[in-house]
């Protein structure tokens, strides 16, 4: 577990390259507290007790993604190379299958640094925020529970093994992991109170995030994602949240789901496979 002052230096770093470059870095907070110790996910590069380089790892399974950051003032240097190469070693020693490289769409140091090495645009995630509008829970066929770890253990692994493209082996790993991360609460969705798909909520002062949500196939396109969708937005409404979600799409198409339920894209982070 990282210690809390470095958290703040993390914090603080972020702060000053968001402003500079008016981005927002996907730094995954919520895994930074829940480090395991004795493992390296965390590579740092301090001068005169600042920090002024960081990446992070954040591994799923048999994918690993990466994301960091160098304050503006410290670039050109090779700070980051020299981190990157760091945070690789330790990839290829674990021995993940898939390394992804996380930046946001309008940073123009990301991409000036990744065309500097083996890799390939594959998709974008799009942060999205609920603003006001009109809901009705007219469902009466598709129920929010929450989820029972040993009981719907099951069903939340097939729903990223069916849905998000997992392994067995990865949506299992993906699962444990998540189950640690503390302020988060886990949902199934019922249908005809039959488990169909699931999400997640994690809770960040004001803020309440939904992540993972997913309907299985065969269940799609009868109005169960929508309905879902819904139930969780009036439930963190009633709670007093503002809500945001994180959705992958590999078109504009895909977000019109979360659009119709009231929800504004704002940022765009882009994913890239390193090659290997």
């Amino acid at each position: 577990m990282l210690e809390q002052h470095v958290l703040e230096d993390i914090q603080k770093l972020q702060s000053i390259c968001e402003q500079e470059e008016h981005i927002e870095l996907k730094l995954n907070f919520d895994m930074l507290r829940s480090r395991k110790q004795n493992e390296v996910n965390d590579f740092f590069h301090y001068e005169d007790n600042q920090l002024v380089g960081f990446i992070g790892l954040y591994g799923f399974g048999n994918t690993v993604e990466i994301c960091g950051m160098v304050a503006p003032s410290y670039r050109r240097k090779r700070i980051f190379s020299k981190l990157f190469s760091q945070a690789l070693h330790i990839c290829k020693k674990r021995g993940y299958t898939e390394i992804l490289l996380n930046a946001p769409g309008d940073s123009v140091s990301g991409r000036e640094f990744l065309k500097q090495i083996p890799c390939s645009f594959t998709f974008s995630e799009y942060q999205m925020k609920w603003t006001q509008k009109e809901l009705e829970d007219d469902n009466p066929f598709v129920t929010l529970r929450s989820s029972q770890s040993d009981t719907d253990m099951k069903m939340e692994i097939q729903v990223d093994v069916e849905c998000f493209g997992m392994s067995l082996t990865e949506a299992a790993a993906y699962y444990e992991q998540t189950k640690t991360e503390e302020q988060q609460n886990h949902f199934i969705v019922e249908y005809n109170s039959q488990a169909v798909g699931k999400l997640r909520v994690s809770y960040d002062k004001s803020e309440a995030w939904i992540y993972g949500f997913g309907i299985l196939p065969s269940y799609q396109k009868l109005g169960i994602g929508k309905a879902a969708l819904k139930q969780v937005v009036l439930k963190q409404l009633r709670l007093g949240y503002d809500i945001f979600l994180e959705v992958e799409a590999k078109n504009k198409r895909a977000l019109q789901l979360y659009e119709t339920c009231g929800f504004n894209s704002y940022h765009v982070q882009d994913y890239y496979v390193y090659s290997l």
